[in-house]
C-alpha cells in the first residue's frame, strides 16, 4: 500500500479507494508478484497508468529496446462488445453471460502465448536487461487474464449454476497451463538474475529501488517454487505439471462440493417460539427462503407462478434456516432454540464431509452426501510429492520457503509456546461458557 500511495504522491496524483482497493487485488492475484503496476508505470492519469493501453519505453546501457504492451484489452474491435475483455474498467457484472467465457479466454490467451514468446526471445537474445524490461511488462501482460479469470472466480464463488461452471471448469485447466509458462519460463528467469545482479551491484539506497530488488528476489523464488529449476521436458517437470494440473481440479472440486453441501441444506421451523426475539430482518429472509424453496420444489407450473406472486410474512412463516453466511449467522446468534442451534451448528460444520456421505464414508454425486475428505487425503499425498520433486523433505519446508519462519522446528516451538500461554485462558473461559449454559 505505502508503495502505491508514495508513487501516486510523487506524480503529484491523487487515488480513490476504489483505485487502491483494485490496484492491490490485481498485484496479488497476479502469478507473479512483482512491483505493483501502480509504482512502476507513468502516464499521465488515474485511469491510464493503470487500466488503459499503454507502452513501456525500456533501455539498458548497451542498447534501447522498446517493449509494447497493452494492458486493457486484448482482442480487436469485433470482441469488444465481451464485457470480460474490456479491462480498462470496473468489471461490468450485470452484462456477463457464462457463455462468454470460453470466448474471452480463447482470445486472451491466444494473445498472451503470442506476447510471452517475443519477450521470451527477446530477453534471450538481450546480454543486458533492465527491471523494466521484465516485470513491468510481464504485469502488463498478464493484466487482462487477471481481470477476466479473477471476475470469473468471483462469479463461481457467488453466483454458482450449472452453465457457468462447466465454463469455468473447461477454462481452468488452460489458465494453469498459462501460468506455468510464466513460472517455468528460463529466459525469463535468467533475465532476473541478470535484473537482480544489476540491481545488487548499484550503491543507490532509495526505496523504490529497495522495492524493485525486493520485486525481483519474491519472482525468483516464486519460480523457483513454481518448477523453473526442472530441466526441460524431464520425468520431473512432467510430474511437477502433472501435480499443478490435478491441484486446480481437486481445489474446484472441493469448492463445488461445500457450495452444493451449503445449497441443499435447509430447516424448516413452524414454531414461532423457535424464533422469539430474532429481528425481523431475519425472520423476513428466513420467510423468504422458505418461499423460494416452495417455488423451487414445486412441479406443477400454475401452482409454481402463485407462490411466486405470494407475499411473505416474516412475522407468521413458516421460515427456513440455510447454511448461507446471513442466515447462518443470524441463526446462531438469535435462536434461542438451543437444539436448533445445535442442528444449524453441526450443519455448518458438517458440509461435505464423511460425517454427511452415504454408506461406508463413499462420496455420493449430489446432494448432502458429497464428500471432502478424499480431496482432503489426495492434496496432502500431492502436496509431499511435490515439495520432494522440489528438493524439500515435506510441504512445510516447501510453504515455509516464503515465509519469514526460519523453520519448521521454529513454528512448532511458537505454537507450544502459544499454547503454554493461552491454554489456561481458554479453559477459564470455556468453564464460564459451561457454567453460563447450565
Amino acid at each position: 500500500i505505502k508503495i502505491v500511495i508514495s508513487r501516486y504522491k510523487d506524480l503529484n496524483m491523487k487515488i480513490s479507494a476504489t483505485t487502491l482497493a483494485f490496484t492491490l487485488i490485481a498485484a496479488r492475484n497476479s502469478p507473479i508478484r512483482a512491483f505493483s503496476n501502480a509504482a512502476i508505470l507513468n502516464t499521465r492519469s488515474v485511469a491510464n497508468r493503470l487500466l488503459s493501453p499503454s507502452t513501456v519505453n525500456t533501455s539498458s546501457s548497451s542498447s534501447s529496446r522498446t517493449t509494447t504492451c497493452a494492458m486493457s484489452t486484448v482482442a480487436d474491435s469485433t470482441e469488444t462488445s465481451n464485457p470480460l475483455l474490456e479491462s480498462n474498467d470496473l468489471p461490468k457484472f450485470t452484462k456477463i453471460e457464462p457463455s462468454q467465457l470460453t470466448p474471452a479466454m480463447t482470445s486472451i490467451l491466444e494473445k498472451l502465448e503470442a506476447d510471452f514468446a517475443s519477450m521470451e526471445s527477446t530477453l534471450a537474445e538481450a546480454k543486458e536487461v533492465d527491471y523494466e524490461e521484465v516485470l513491468p511488462v510481464v504485469e502488463k501482460m498478464q493484466h487482462p487474464l487477471g481481470y477476466a479469470w479473477g471476475i470469473a472466480s468471483h462469479l463461481n464463488g457467488v453466483k454458482n449454476g450449472d452453465e457457468l461452471r462447466a465454463a469455468y471448469e473447461e477454462n481452468q485447466p488452460k489458465i494453469v497451463q498459462a501460468t506455468m509458462k510464466f513460472s517455468q519460463s528460463k529466459p525469463m528467469y535468467d533475465a532476473l538474475l541478470k535484473v537482480q545482479k544489476t540491481l545488487e551491484e548499484s550503491k543507490d539506497d532509495d526505496f523504490v529501488l529497495a522495492q524493485k530488488r525486493r520485486a525481483v528476489e519474491n519472482s525468483l523464488r516464486g519460480m523457483t517454487l513454481g518448477g523453473v529449476g526442472l530441466e526441460e521436458g524431464s520425468p520431473e517437470q512432467i510430474r511437477f505439471k502433472e501435480i499443478k494440473m490435478r491441484f486446480a481440479e481437486l481445489s474446484t472440486a472441493f469448492s463445488n462440493n461445500v457450495l452444493d453441501a451449503t445449497k441443499a441444506w435447509g430447516l424448516e421451523v413452524t414454531d414461532a417460539a423457535d424464533v422469539e426475539g430474532v429481528p425481523d430482518s431475519a425472520k423476513a429472509m428466513w420467510a423468504q427462503a422458505h418461499l423460494q424453496h416452495l417455488v423451487k420444489e414445486c412441479e406443477d407450473e400454475e401452482e409454481k407462478k402463485k407462490l411466486e406472486e405470494q407475499k411473505v410474512d416474516g412475522s407468521v412463516g413458516p421460515w427456513r434456516l440455510t447454511l448461507d453466511g446471513p442466515s447462518y449467522v443470524s441463526a446462531m446468534q438469535h435462536i434461542p432454540n438451543r437444539d436448533l442451534r445445535q442442528k444449524v451448528y453441526l450443519g455448518y460444520l458438517q458440509r461435505a464431509s464423511e460425517f454427511t456421505a452415504g454408506d461406508e464414508g463413499e462420496e455420493k454425486k449430489d446432494g448432502l452426501g458429497k464428500n471432502n475428505v478424499p480431496i482432503i487425503q489426495e492434496i496432502l499425498k500431492l502436496r509431499k510429492e511435490m515439495s520432494g520433486l522440489l528438493g524439500f523433505n515435506n510441504f512445510a519446508e516447501q510453504s515455509l520457503a516464503s515465509k519469514m519462519a526460519p523453520d519448521v522446528a521454529a513454528v512448532q516451538n511458537l505454537s507450544k509456546l502459544i499454547l503454554e500461554k493461552s491454554l489456561p485462558a481458554a479453559e477459564k473461559e470455556l468453564a464460564a461458557a459451561t457454567a453460563l449454559a447450565r
